[in-house]
């Protein structure tokens, strides 16, 4: 598990320059491993309009779905300033609707891991819907 997550770190790394962060300075990777046993990577892409900003979880997500996975094995997230950075509420509730109670979230410098948690103690009470 540990090479997985040394590969995602290197990966979250690589894409970290092509972060779009003009107002904020505060670049955002992410990548997930899917139950596909792929990569997805991410970057966070900001916009005059700050509600228009999208976050690197979410632009991993959707790579991963244009893909034809549906299901995150783990993420890795991190900033440009080494510190620990979560996903923001609202890429929680997008990470759960392809998650399962096992979906690990590890926070990382882009050295190294920080901290990981599962999604469901990141994201106590999710909205669930059953159709």
């Amino acid at each position: 598990m540990m090479a997985s997550i040394d590969t995602m770190i290197e990966r979250a790394r690589e894409v970290m320059a092509y972060a779009y962060a003009p107002y904020s300075k505060f670049q955002v990777a992410a990548c997930i491993l899917g139950d596909n046993g792929q990569f997805y990577t991410g970057v966070n892409v900001e916009n005059a309009s700050y509600g228009l900003t999208l976050c690197a979880e979410a632009v991993a997500q959707v790579n991963m779905v244009a893909d034809g996975c549906h299901k995150i094995n783990s993420i890795v997230v991190m900033c440009n300033t080494n510190e620990l950075c979560s996903p923001c509420g609202a890429c929680r509730q997008r990470l759960h609707e392809f998650s399962s109670e096992k979906t690990m979230v590890h926070l990382c410098s882009q050295q190294a891991l920080i901290k990981s948690i599962t999604l469901d103690e990141l994201l106590p009470l999710a909205f669930k819907f059953k159709p």
